[in-house]
Formats: C-alpha cells, sequence, structure tokens
C-alpha cells in the first residue's frame, strides 16, 4: 500500500481528543485526493458506534467516576476502550466498497505486525487477532460518492480491569466471540514484543505504509478540523438524540423491542410498532453494523406492510440490501423484522 502521511503543524495535536481526530480523517477524506495512513493516541476514552444504545454498550457511572470520555462516532461497528497504550490507526481510501476495503486494509495490517515477528492474522470482518485473541478492531465510514474512512485500534498494552469495566458488551454478543468477558478475548503487542514503545511503534507503521510520502497539513486544514470535530461533543450526538442515530419507539402496546446477532453482519437491536390492524407503523434498527448506505431506503418501503416474511421479502427484494448494510441480504432481514426470536 503507497499512502501519503498527512502531518500537522507542530504542536497542532496537542492536548486534543479523540472526536478531533475523526474530523482530521473526514477533513483528508473530504478535500483531499489520494489515500492517507495516520496514527494518534489519546488519554482514557470510550468510543461506540453510530447505531448503538449507550447505556447498552458503556458502563457510565463508571466512566463518570474515573474520568474516562466517551464519544459516538459517525462509523458503525462497536464499542471500544482507548488510552495512551492504544494507538488509533486510520486509512483514507479512495473506494466505497466496504468487504473490499476492509480486507485490503485490514490484511495490510496483519502484514505489517508479521514484519515485526507477531503473528497476526485477519479474523472476521474487521478484527486482527493473535494466537485467536483480538489485538486490533476497526470500523467503516463511507464519504460520498467514492470516499472511505477505516479507522481502528491497535492494543500495544491494556489496562483490563478498567477496559473491561468500562464496555458493558451483551451476553450475546460475548457468545458469539466464544468468550466470557472483554479481558479473556484480547491481546496485547507487549505480551510478544515486550520492549516496543508506542513512539517505535508509530514510526514502524507510518514506515511500512508511506514511506517518505506526506501531505504538510497547514493552520487553515487545523481550523477546518476544529469546524467538523464541533458536533462530535454535543450531547444531543452523543446520547443519540438526533435522528439520524436513532428513532425513538412511540409508546404503544403492539411495540416490540428485541435483538439479535447475525453472523457476518453485527448485533442488531430492532424497534417496531403495529397500527390496529397489524401492519407495520414504526421501525428502527441499531446496533454494532456497518452502514454504507441511507437506512431509511431499507425500512421506509417497509410501513404499512403487515409484518409477515413473505409481504417483507417481496418488498426487500427490488433493494440493495448488502450495498446498505454490508453482510446482510433481503431474506435475513425479512426474517430479521417478522421473526422476533
Amino acid at each position: 500500500m503507497e499512502l501519503i502521511h498527512p502531518v500537522l503543524p507542530e504542536g497542532a495535536a496537542a492536548g486534543r481528543h479523540l472526536p478531533w481526530f475523526l474530523a482530521m480523517e473526514e477533513h483528508l477524506a473530504r478535500n483531499y485526493s489520494g489515500e492517507f495512513f495516520f496514527t494518534w493516541a489519546v488519554g482514557p476514552t470510550v468510543i461506540f458506534g453510530r447505531h448503538q444504545i449507550i447505556e447498552a454498550e458503556v458502563n457510565l457511572p463508571f466512566c463518570r467516576e474515573k474520568g474516562i470520555e466517551f464519544y459516538r462516532r459517525k462509523s458503525g461497528g462497536g464499542c471500544v476502550y482507548a488510552d495512551s497504550d492504544n494507538l488509533m490507526l486510520c486509512l483514507v481510501a479512495s473506494s466505497a466498497d466496504v468487504p473490499t476495503t476492509f480486507a485490503r486494509y485490514c490484511g495490510a495490517v496483519a502484514e505489517a505486525l508479521r514484519g515485526l515477528g507477531v503473528p497476526a492474522e485477519v479474523s472476521g470482518r474487521n478484527d486482527i487477532t493473535i494466537e485467536g485473541r483480538k489485538v486490533s478492531g476497526n470500523s467503516f465510514l463511507r464519504i460520498p460518492p467514492s470516499r472511505s474512512i477505516v479507522h481502528g485500534t491497535m492494543l500495544l498494552d491494556s489496562d483490563p480491569e478498567t477496559m473491561s469495566r468500562a464496555l458493558t458488551p451483551s451476553r450475546e454478543k460475548l457468545a458469539a466471540k466464544g468468550v466470557e468477558s472483554v479481558r479473556s478475548r484480547v491481546t496485547t503487542l507487549r505480551e510478544y514484543l515486550p520492549g516496543l514503545t508506542g513512539d517505535e511503534l508509530d514510526r514502524y507503521l507510518v514506515k511500512h505504509f508511506c514511506g517518505t510520502r506526506a501531505l504538510r497539513l497547514a493552520p487553515d486544514d487545523v481550523a477546518e478540523i476544529d469546524r467538523l470535530a464541533a458536533p462530535y461533543f454535543a450531547p444531543s450526538w452523543i446520547y443519540g438524540a438526533p435522528s439520524t442515530v436513532a428513532r425513538h419507539t412511540p409508546s404503544s402496546p403492539s411495540s416490540l423491542r428485541y435483538s439479535r446477532r447475525i453472523e457476518g453482519a453485527g448485533e442488531f437491536l430492532v424497534s417496531l410498532s403495529l397500527d390496529p390492524a397489524g401492519t407495520i407503523s414504526f421501525l428502527n434498527l441499531q446496533g454494532d453494523f456497518f452502514l454504507a448506505g441511507d437506512l431509511d431506503s431499507l425500512l421506509t418501503p417497509l410501513l404499512g406492510l403487515p409484518r409477515e416474511r413473505q409481504a417483507l421479502l417481496a418488498a426487500l427484494a427490488p433493494l440493495a440490501v448488502p450495498s446498505v448494510i454490508p453482510g446482510l441480504t433481503a431474506p435475513l432481514l425479512a426474517d430479521l423484522i417478522a421473526n422476533p426470536i
């Protein structure tokens, strides 16, 4: 991969919170051609996916007590804990295809780790593992029409007690991974490379992916990143009030709310209501799935239909479901909505 390393003006990154670097990714994707790679680290922070419910993923009392920040990102995927021992990685790519971009990026990162003598491999849709334990998780954000951001974690070291207490993943998600807890399913590079420092890992990865190719950003770039970062700090975004994050289910005796995990697509929380005639009057999906298109383009055509698989499948048949939610198909989505168990 021949990537470009964006270089900020001296001191521009000092004291920045995690959303600022997410905004930097978006600025590069929207305003510069070429493909970029860069890394950063932050203080103790929980970052959760766009469609996740904060109370279901984050131990809010513990985070507030310990001064751990928490933010919602624009990309889908799951919830992670980051601190100064967790190097954050970003690829800005000229591609809008989720599976291809994930495969290309995760494969390249695993190869880079193998160059350090670590037996890393790609696992599932977005994880990099070492001997079956996760060392890196990644998420995807599509920037229309043809740009993508893949960003994720790289555990150099960890504080397993803080990590396990800050995150509250569902039992179903852990069961799908075949593990008992957050702590048991992760590993760190330090277990394999005890003398490796964060600065050394940063330099190695930048050289591996970018060589000497660099883009020097200017103060005007920093000002634009500041502007893009501001909405991430709004409580309405963090807690999920905007309609683009969650539509709240109306109070109704016929309202349903249930979750299910679909292998290869993610965890889905379904919220729906039926009118007196038994047709769908409200429908929403939340969870750790990735979104590559407009969710309403899938859900709106189902409103007014009976909650029956064949009727739903007929409405979904002409729609490109996998292009909106990678890993999901029309039959799987029809089953998800028609069958709560």
